[in-house]
């Protein structure tokens, strides 16, 4: 039996992919979690055999729960259920540790064939992923990371390296901070850093902060 953890802030999603996922004669569902943060405590706690993560939630964000989730079991096996394929969430996505990738698009049934895969031993990635990665990969290698970053990340990069708190960004910048939370996230990524720390030691070193 495959024992799953599902991740979702919108209920109906969990409760309809729940519901059809239990129903295999190989596969339950275990656990739910409506957020990144509960998600991180039942997964350390449970030690599910796959994870189906959500990217973006209330408070803590997909990519943030897989990233937390790895450091402290690198074993987990993570596949991302969303509906986005933009750079700012495949890529941090898969950096954080993700495994799989699949659309909300998917039929219920592909997803428990990636379930099935992923538990093999598998990486499955929506086509359009694959073709993303193969185009970062074609990138020249002069490329510095922080070209990949926005206006906007490289503003919120220039706070953190003045010691700001998310909410603090949060108040300079007029947003929530479910937003910079997800900024920083995407930065962290990016820069393939592990902490604000190195992000900003990055910044330093790259002359991206006066």
């Amino acid at each position: 039996m495959i024992n799953v953890l599902f991740a979702d802030d919108h209920e109906m999603v969990r409760i309809g992919v729940s519901a059809y996922l239990s129903a295999q004669p190989d596969i339950d569902v275990i656990a739910e979690a409506d957020d990144g943060a509960p998600a991180v405590k039942l997964a350390l706690e449970l030690k599910p055999d796959i994870i189906l993560m959500d990217l973006v939630m209330k408070e803590t964000d997909g990519i943030e729960a897989t990233r937390q989730i790895i450091e402290q079991w690198p074993e987990a096996k993570i596949i991302i259920v969303t509906s986005f394929l933009d750079d700012e969430k495949v890529y941090p996505a898969l950096e954080a540790g993700a495994t799989s990738y699949m659309l909300k698009t998917s039929k219920a049934s592909e997803i428990a064939k990636a379930i099935r895969a992923t538990y093999g031993g598998q990486s499955i990635l929506e086509p359009e992923v694959t073709g993303k990665i193969m185009t970062r990969m074609r990138n020249k290698p002069e490329d510095l990371l922080h070209d990949q970053l926005t206006e906007r990340e490289k503003e919120i990069l220039l706070l953190i390296a003045k010691g700001k708190t998310n909410q603090e960004i949060a108040d300079d910048l007029f947003i929530a901070i479910k937003t910079v939370k997800v900024h920083v996230s995407n930065i962290l990524g990016k820069l393939q850093v592990q902490d604000r720390t190195q992000a900003v030691i990055y910044a330093f070193k790259n002359n991206l902060v006066n």
